[in-house]
């Protein structure tokens, strides 16, 4: 081991304490307990960093692929005037008394201006008018009462829960009505049934490529609802169409970032499910709000590669994992020799010179790899 010379007789600036011995190299002692200082931001902190780093003898650190991100959306445009609001619905028990009320006038009109048959009017005990015919007043009683019986009864609808209709008139959006049971919606208005349950979405193998170009098959499992229903229904042509075809679009950029798998060592890949699904999801909310969509979550359920090149890529996973293997096998028997050699020459029980420590460490060498080979 070599120090540096201190004291009060020594001549010159005082030199850096290094440790070293016969098989390594020098190593300043002070970036042995050194904690590193956070990283300053931008390009010109990080230059002064890498050539602080090049004069201590300090290995440059090894660059990790960034983490999975999602990528930064413009946002979409938004109609803020079509928001959803309620329309004006009745009770449904109001429009089945109103519609009574009309069946009613009606009877009345038509006996009033003779048009009931004899038989008619002896099965209801009524006594037949003479003389009875339709004037201007009886067309009129008539006209009102069907009226009023045809609003009645051709407005009325039958409100479930999880459903919703869009009413617009003339191409204007006049509300929406979650209403359930019996309702009365105006029937001038036209009316769109809407789906506002929690509904999943389980798409077909979809394909898209790694950041490495491999071909890929995906499986996607999306949970969402119709949140808005004035825009999904008015927003946009279709609603579900645009939901799958987001998926697709978000699916290509989020796995374009990262490998399939990492053959050259340890490093994120798309195999962290969980990750892939969080910045999937994070995508497709952005996309899906302006259609008065919700997305509650995104998850990749299959992340395959294509029939192509999965057998190519199946051997390139399998020799990584076994140069991995040998590796660490490797690195755990030359750590068992080194610790034996050094514990037996500081010990002071055998003294070895350079061609017997040779030989020892040879012997070692083998008996533990095959040690290890026989596990």
């Amino acid at each position: 081991m070599t120090t540096a010379e201190t004291g009060t007789g020594a001549v010159g600036p005082e030199r850096v304490r290094l440790i070293q011995n016969e098989s390594t190299t020098e190593i300043p002692v002070h970036l042995l307990f050194r904690d590193d200082p956070a990283p300053a931001a931008g390009p010109a902190a990080a230059s002064v960093v890498g050539r602080a780093r090049q004069g201590t003898g300090e290995q440059p650190r090894v660059a990790r692929r960034p983490a999975l991100r999602a990528p930064a959306r413009v946002a979409l445009p938004v109609d803020e005037s079509l928001v959803e609001r309620p329309a004006s619905v009745l009770s449904g028990a109001v429009a089945v008394a109103a519609g009574a009320v009309g069946l009613g006038g009606l009877g009345a009109g038509l006996w009033w201006a003779g048009l009931v048959p004899e038989f008619a009017l002896r099965l209801a005990r009524l006594p037949l008018i003479e003389g009875a015919e339709p004037g201007p007043a009886q067309w009129g009683v008539l006209a009102g009462a069907g009226a009023l019986a045809l609003c009645a009864f051709g407005g009325l609808g039958r409100g479930r829960n999880g459903r919703a209709w869009v009413v617009s008139l003339f191409g204007r959006y006049r509300g929406s009505v979650r209403r359930t049971g019996l309702v009365w919606i105006n029937p001038f208005l036209k009316r769109r049934r809407v789906d506002v349950r929690l509904r999943h979405w389980r798409s077909e193998p979809m394909p898209a490529v790694d950041a490495q170009g491999a071909a890929l098959r995906v499986v996607v499992l999306v949970v969402w609802r119709v949140k808005d229903t004035a825009r999904a229904t008015l927003g946009v042509a279709d609603h579900e169409t645009y939901l799958r075809e987001c998926v697709e679009a978000a699916m290509a950029r989020v796995l374009s970032q990262l490998p399939a798998d990492a053959f050259q060592g340890d490093g994120p890949t798309l195999r962290n499910a969980e990750a892939v699904g969080d910045a999937l999801t994070r995508l497709l909310v952005a996309d899906a709000e302006p259609a008065g969509l919700e997305v509650f979550s995104a998850q990749p359920t299959r992340i395959e590669y294509a029939p192509e090149v999965a057998e190519v890529m199946q051997r390139r996973r399998i020799a990584a994992l076994d140069a991995r293997h040998r590796e660490s096998v490797l690195t755990h028997v030359v750590d068992s020799v080194e610790d034996t050699v050094t514990r037996l020459t500081m010990r002071g029980l055998v003294e070895l010179d350079d061609y017997e420590r040779k030989a020892l460490v040879k012997d070692l060498t083998v008996a533990f790899y095959t040690g290890h080979g026989d596990r």
